[in-house]
């Protein structure tokens, strides 16, 4: 049986700081079926350099203004030629060399890939697993509990992939994994951590505006009571964490 390829996009503006360790990851990954592909949103502060220093490492890569995160993942997916995509962002890492061949040997062919996600900080050091747990059997109906399972940790078929919505501008990975999730027949838990994820971002920098996007989207798909129903445990097991781990 031949062995898909896999499409990685990192998306990096401004990553000098990070973006190195993420391409060297990702070429520290075993699997030869890697389509590696960096969106640079018009970098002015080194990132290019990085680029073009590991041109050998990266498939394709451009660098150009774009209208915010979720339009380059939108250019990373056209870019794409790959039979899943695997949203790596700058600073992020793959969990493992061997990763994607344990992933697929769990589960061949399936159309969403997922797993637990390591957070770390700029060493690079573990903090501990993520906040949520996913869920032994994921479907889509779990996001009414938030986010499962991290965007990092997600890997799906291309052929079931949406662009994001960019009228979202900080939880529209949110609904692009539900979106996916509600067109998937074979979901496979990997019982692995698949990623390690940089503590911080856009996402945990703008808590507030993401929670109020999470909430309409959730309203969407669920309605608004399930939804407010939701939101009252969600929101004091939030804050129990927040004062137990000292992060989000």
């Amino acid at each position: 049986m031949t062995q898909p390829v896999i499409s990685i996009i990192t998306i990096v503006y401004n990553g000098a700081a990070t973006l190195e360790k993420t391409i060297q990851s990702v070429a520290a990954l075993h699997y030869k079926g890697i389509e590696y592909i960096v969106v640079d949103g018009g970098s002015r502060d080194g990132t290019l350099d990085i680029i073009r220093r590991h041109e050998a490492s990266i498939t394709r890569w451009i660098s150009e203004p774009d209208r915010g995160l979720y339009d380059a993942m939108n250019k990373g997916i056209d870019l794409a030629t790959g039979d899943y995509l695997w949203f790596i962002n700058s600073g992020d890492e793959p969990a493992s060399p061997d990763v994607i061949e344990r992933m697929l040997t769990a589960c061949p062919n399936a159309d969403v890939y997922y797993g637990d996600t390591m957070m770390i900080d700029d060493n690079g050091q573990a903090l501990g697993k993520r906040r949520l747990t996913p869920p032994a059997k994921l479907t889509w109906r779990d996001f009414r509990n938030g986010m499962r399972v991290s965007h990092q940790s997600f890997i799906c078929k291309k052929t079931l992939a949406p662009y994001y919505n960019l009228q979202y501008h900080f939880s529209a990975d949110y609904e692009w994994c539900l979106l996916v999730l509600k067109k998937s027949q074979h979901i496979c838990n990997t019982q692995l951590v698949l990623s390690h994820f940089l503590d911080g971002g856009l996402t945990k920098k703008n808590i507030v505006p993401g929670l109020k996007e999470r909430f309409r989207i959730m309203r969407q798909h669920f309605g608004l009571l399930p939804t407010i129903a939701t939101h009252i445990p969600l929101g004091i097991n939030l804050i129990g964490y927040i004062l137990r781990h000292k992060r989000f």
